[in-house]
């Protein structure tokens, strides 16, 4: 493949200022013996379980506040921006702990995309995709074991449609959604981007998907 060049002054070429990394092997069963790989997974695992951790428990704990059965009110606990914060403030601190340990995937659809665009294995993915869910299950049963009345009685904290809107708007919303922050990961992660701002990459990625 040629390699793309950019016009200076006259008479004067240079070398474009960043490099495409290869494809990652299709299957890659080589990864099964490099600890590198099990690093990550452990990186991911803890990642998911404290993400499910923290925002489950703020989730129940504006349900429990704002619960009229216990005094509350709309206008007590957090609020929907203090629930905002909080997903966002977890991603954020959890993908720049890992992004140099396992990329900071932290939910499977990032992890599928970029399989889907070559950028980790088979092995990789699917081995990603199972610690982050066996997190999420621990992290949601730490809080159901700390705080069970409370996670019992509102739902562990899952998401409810509002009035007035069908499943398919849900569904709509979901999808939208998922596809925005896979977007995002995959220009924060560019090898362009990474080339015009190489000291503040890191916080780029941060600061996008949160």
């Amino acid at each position: 493949m040629a390699k793309d060049i950019e016009v200076g002054r006259e008479g004067e070429f240079h070398d474009k200022d960043y490099h495409d990394p290869p494809p990652a092997p299709l299957i890659g069963p080589e990864e099964l013996t490099r600890w590198s790989l099990y690093r990550a997974i452990i990186a991911e695992f803890i990642a998911t379980l404290l993400f499910l951790y923290i925002t489950v428990l703020t989730v129940i704990g504006y349900k429990s506040q704002t619960d009229a059965k216990n005094g509350g009110d709309g206008c007590d606990g957090v609020g929907i921006l203090g629930i905002a914060w909080a997903f966002g403030g977890m991603i954020f601190v959890l993908v720049y702990c890992t992004a140099g340990i396992s990329g900071g995937h932290v939910n499977p659809a990032v992890t599928f995309g970029l399989f889907l665009a070559r950028k980790v294995s088979l092995v990789r993915a699917v081995m990603y995709m199972v610690a982050q869910c066996l997190g999420a299950i621990c992290g949601c049963g730490l809080v159901k074991t700390f705080q069970k009345s409370y996670y019992t009685r509102y739902g562990g904290g899952a998401n409810e449609l509002a009035d007035g809107y069908s499943t398919g708007a849900g569904l709509g919303a979901a999808i939208v959604g998922t596809f925005v922050l896979v977007y995002i990961v995959f220009s924060a992660t560019d090898p362009k981007r990474k080339a015009m701002f190489p000291s503040w990459h890191h916080c780029q990625l941060d600061l996008l998907c949160s």
